[in-house]
């Protein structure tokens, strides 16, 4: 319907898009029936979602699955199929609201430490003349019942109702984010389009600082987040190592992709 094509790796859907074309998928959804969602897979998100149920059932629920992350397109490749290019979360958020102040939709900024979403939003709204921010906040930490999935805050549920976003974004991390964008957005029946973001707030606010240009263009940003983050270890050999094992595997049918869902 929207022109676009889905691959799976490891059992996940990723979607061949530029960041043009998903940025129209986007404004499409605007147009469209509310409730849509948008994650942005990477390697570590991929391995994480093989012992994670709910979050393996969000990224298969998605509506548009933006690949973020190099090792994707090396994986594809691998797999004999083709994602033309990586796109960024953070720049995604860039350009939804970019399309948000041109058309006068109101997002709401969900996530990150205290105070961050806050100073983005400012960030936001001087990048962008009449964009409509119309809540930002941190929303506390995100807890689990004893059946595993998030449970929804009495503050962040007020004030998303009270707000009446078209665009929500949120930004708990992943894993967390995306199984409490599948869990509750519809209850909240404003909301066209949710965005799963990761640490997008960092980066916008300024909290974070981006590699340079030359570093992502050849795929390095991964280093320089090791170089300022080195508690990052885990999470980067997950990417480089594990994640690149599993697709192996998959290439050889040795790994299983089709895991058992939760219902």
């Amino acid at each position: 319907m929207y022109g676009f094509k889905r691959i799976k790796i490891l059992g996940i859907p990723v979607d061949a898009v530029t960041q043009d074309k998903a940025v129209e998928v986007v404004a499409d959804f605007l147009h469209d029936k509310a409730g849509q969602k948008v994650f942005t897979p990477n390697p570590e998100m991929l391995v994480m979602a093989r012992d994670r149920p709910l979050f393996r059932e969000a990224l298969q629920s998605s509506d548009l699955s933006i690949p973020d992350g190099a090792g994707l397109l090396w994986a594809a490749r691998l797999l004999g199929k083709d994602l033309p290019t990586r796109v960024t979360g953070t720049d995604m958020v860039s350009r939804v609201c970019g399309l948000a102040a041109e058309d006068g939709y109101g997002i709401f900024m969900l996530g990150g430490r205290p105070g961050v979403a806050e100073k983005a939003a400012d960030r936001l709204r001087a990048e962008f003349p009449g964009l409509r921010i119309v809540g930002a906040m941190s929303g506390g930490q995100v807890k689990y019942d004893e059946e595993g999935a998030p449970i929804m805050d009495y503050g962040t549920e007020r004030a998303l109702n009270l707000a009446v976003p078209d665009i929500l974004f949120v930004a708990f991390g992943h894993g967390k984010q995306e199984e409490w964008i599948h869990t509750h957005l519809q209850k909240f029946p404003s909301v066209r389009v949710a965005l799963g973001v990761g640490g997008a707030f960092d980066f916008i606010s300024g909290e974070s600082k981006r590699a340079p240009d030359f570093m992502q263009r050849i795929d390095l940003e991964w280093l320089w987040r090791l170089v300022l983050q080195p508690w990052r270890i885990g999470r980067i050999l997950t990417a480089t190592v594990v994640f690149p094992l599993l697709v192996l595997g998959e290439r050889l049918g040795i790994v299983k992709t089709e895991l058992k869902s939760l219902s």
